[in-house]
């Protein structure tokens, strides 16, 4: 703590260079997200997921042939693991209930056992996820995301004022859509990273949210504080002191996530990897939008309305400034 307890950094200031930044890489990121596509996991494309763990190494090109051979088409196959044993199979055509899933299964297994008699696989796990149900599982994660934001916004709207909760609110989907991007675009970047959109992802994206939202009413707290405690001086003043006065327990918080996060990327396995990686990127973007965007879109604003309370007439300025503090 005592390493951060003194500085001064003039953090808004700044911020239109930041705003450039955070303007840049989020649309790069959805551009590039958009040409490379978004790869659906089993819960939102719907079909039929098969993991097996083969005795020896796996070549990719023989298990489609395999697959071909037994009529399987358009089955997408990847590793899984730090090796080349363990492949997850994904057939979507055809899964149409459990019926047809528990076929799928079947047919799978046939092929692999008729492809790769010298080497023996087994079963870790198997998943059907109808198509119909998988469309309206991706609509409900958006509608998720969606109605978590809105709430957040009503409640800081009654907590401090509107602009705050529209300020942590783009901020939020600012961390949201860059963690998304990230997702994608390294998504099979190496062989046992797999970023692939299922609810480990959405779980995580909503974890993003609340971590993000959290810090940010930190800094909004110390700033009303000090608006109280500091009348003299003016609004950059102020939010550049609650930041600077937040800025060590920002850092310890987010730095003791960040090595929790990454201990779980390395150690804690192919299920919890996707989640722990995706976290990673939104503890980095949330602590850099709680300060470089949310505070920064509260000053605009308030900037704003304080020049436009200054060009009103006499009698309304004192009636906008006692609205202004009762807000």
């Amino acid at each position: 703590m005592r390493f951060f307890r003194k500085t001064n950094i003039d953090f808004i200031g700044k911020r239109r260079t930041w705003y450039i930044v955070s303007i840049t890489v989020t649309v790069a990121g959805i551009l590039f997200a958009m040409i490379r596509g978004v790869e659906y996991g089993i819960d939102f494309a719907g079909g039929t997921e098969v993991q097996l763990q083969f005795q020896k190494d796996v070549k990719i090109d023989d298990m489609r042939q395999a697959l071909d051979a037994a009529a399987i088409r358009g089955a997408e196959v990847k590793y899984y693991g730090k090796d080349e044993a363990g492949v997850l199979i994904r057939v979507r055509e055809g899964a149409q209930g459990a019926a047809a899933g528990a076929e799928a299964t079947k047919k799978v297994l046939a092929a692999v056992e008729k492809g790769f008699p010298n080497n023996k696989s087994q079963l870790l796990q198997e998943q059907h996820i109808g198509p119909k149900i998988g469309a309206e599982l991706r609509v409900k994660a958006f509608e998720a995301v969606f109605f978590t934001c809105v709430v957040i916004l009503i409640y800081l709207a009654f907590r401090f004022r509107f602009v705050y909760g529209l300020g942590a609110v783009i901020a939020i989907l600012h961390d949201v859509l860059v963690a998304f991007a990230f997702a994608v675009i390294c998504n099979g970047f190496v062989p046992w990273l797999n970023l692939e959109m299922n609810s480990t992802l959405l779980a995580a994206f909503l974890t993003i949210v609340g971590f993000s939202v959290n810090d940010t009413v930190i800094i909004f707290d110390r700033i009303r504080e000090d608006q109280k405690k500091y009348k003299g001086q003016t609004l950059k003043e102020i939010m550049n002191r609650a930041i600077n006065e937040t800025l060590p327990r920002t850092i310890i918080t987010s730095g003791t996530v960040f090595l929790t996060l990454l201990v779980l990327f390395i150690w804690g396995g192919e299920v919890l990897r996707g989640f722990a990686f995706t976290m990673l990127i939104g503890v980095i973007t949330g602590t850099y939008s709680s300060i470089f965007v949310a505070s920064a879109i509260a000053f605009d604003w308030l900037e704003k309305d304080k020049n436009k309370t200054a060009s009103l007439p006499v009698g309304q300025r004192s009636m906008s400034k006692r609205a202004t503090a009762t807000a």
